[in-house]
């Protein structure tokens, strides 16, 4: 039985799963942690061995530093991908239908006026908006989220265009036949009516979108991110918004500046705020945590590579080694095994550039002080010894 403390609120569906372990919002001396949006700051934790994010976006944990010290850090990509697809087609709606308007228009009313139908059929030709279908949607990132909403663009009657700087096989064969995928963002940006970024914060994409790019774009193209603050640069686009380069912004990220702009539609952070989003987070960061604190199994890690291999029946012991990246680390511990007289039954090893992370099945148990001298092998960053009965 494991400890895992449990940050913020997370669906109970997901905290059933790991019904093994012992669970709860006040764990002391956890060995792991679900958490949603909290910062989490690993090295508070001494005994913590791995952080499972319920939601897509890990910046609340330093992935580096967790790396140093051999905590795994899982996400759970997609899990909300249906939620923020559909949001962001509800605030496009929204906005070219100037639907905020017009009900606020219906809510100022005094409907004891004798001319008040008279004064409904006028007031609506202050909300004339547009229609998506024929207009040209780019999307950058095609992931599981931006696939969605590119294929809702074609669904509605669009044109679409989609760039990924790093394209997976399996969200390439999810993506609708008709959109036309291209070499390099920049190709978007002239023809775009609407632009929608859907790609991961990191160093690389801080401010994917900012003057340069926005000098390149059609006229009075409206931006969307429904993606993580910082990917726009906030401030470039109230200035292309200010010169009317651009129509208009559409955000889940609002800042002060960005909430006093009338061509800005702001909403709190919604992109996951549904029941089901919560509970497909929930179950996705659940599963993968009780897979590694019981099997060691790596499914879904931002930072260890994935080893999705379950122990037979007949192993007594697995050892999760997790050590740096460097040559010679599966001789160096194949070599304290043989030492003692103790053979393999199964060996898996990935390795990701940074972190080689090993399973070590044995039909036998192992000794600490075994356990010991792998720990003390140069480069090993942890060592977990997994004890199965037959």
């Amino acid at each position: 039985m494991e400890r895992v403390l449990v940050i913020n609120e997370v669906s109970q569906a997901g905290l059933k799963i790991l019904c093994n372990h012992d669970v709860g919002k006040n764990t002391m001396a956890p060995t792991a942690i679900i958490v949603r949006s909290a910062k989490v700051d690993v090295d508070q934790y001494p005994n913590l061995v791995a952080v499972a994010r319920a939601g897509a976006g890990v910046e609340n944990i330093d992935i580096g530093r967790a790396t140093e010290k051999g905590i795994c850090v899982f996400n759970a990509p997609g899990a909300n991908a249906n939620a923020v697809a559909e949001l962001v087609f509800i605030m496009l709606g929204l906005y070219a239908r100037r639907i905020d308007q017009a009900l606020q228009f219906i809510h100022d009313l005094n409907w004891k006026d004798a001319d008040i139908a008279a004064k409904i059929e006028t007031g609506k030709s202050r909300f004339t908006g547009f229609e998506l279908a024929g207009k040209t949607l780019g999307i950058i990132g095609l992931g599981k989220i931006g696939v969605l909403v590119a294929n809702a663009g074609i669904e509605r009657g669009m044109r679409v265009i989609g760039y990924d700087a790093f394209p997976t096989l399996t969200n390439m064969h999810q993506l609708n036949p008709k959109v036309e995928v291209v070499r390099r963002m920049e190709e978007i940006f002239p023809v775009a009516d609407v632009l929608s970024v859907h790609v991961p914060l990191s160093d690389k994409t801080r401010h994917l979108i900012g003057a340069n790019q926005i000098a390149l774009m059609k006229p009075d193209c409206i931006l969307i991110n429904y993606s993580r603050g910082g990917i726009y640069d906030d401030a470039a686009v109230l200035e292309a918004l200010s010169t009317h380069r651009v129509a208009a912004f559409i955000t889940d990220f609002p800042t002060e500046d960005l909430s006093k702009n009338s061509q800005v539609v702001c909403t709190p952070h919604l992109g996951a705020s549904t029941a089901e989003s919560e509970e497909n987070c929930s179950l996705m960061a659940a599963r993968e945590l009780r897979n590694y604190l019981e099997y060691g199994v790596v499914t879904n890690s931002v930072n260890f590579p994935g080893i999705e291999r379950f122990p037979s029946q007949s192993i007594r012991t697995r050892l999760a080694i997790t050590s740096k990246d460097v040559p010679n680390m599966i001789a160096a511990i194949t070599g304290v095994l043989g030492d003692a007289g103790i053979n393999i039954q199964a060996l898996a090893n990935e390795s990701n550039g940074k972190v080689s992370y090993s399973l070590v099945d044995l039909e036998v148990d192992v000794s600490e002080e075994l356990v010991h001298r792998i720990r003390q092998l140069p480069n090993v960053l942890r060592v977990r010894i997994l004890k199965f009965s037959k």
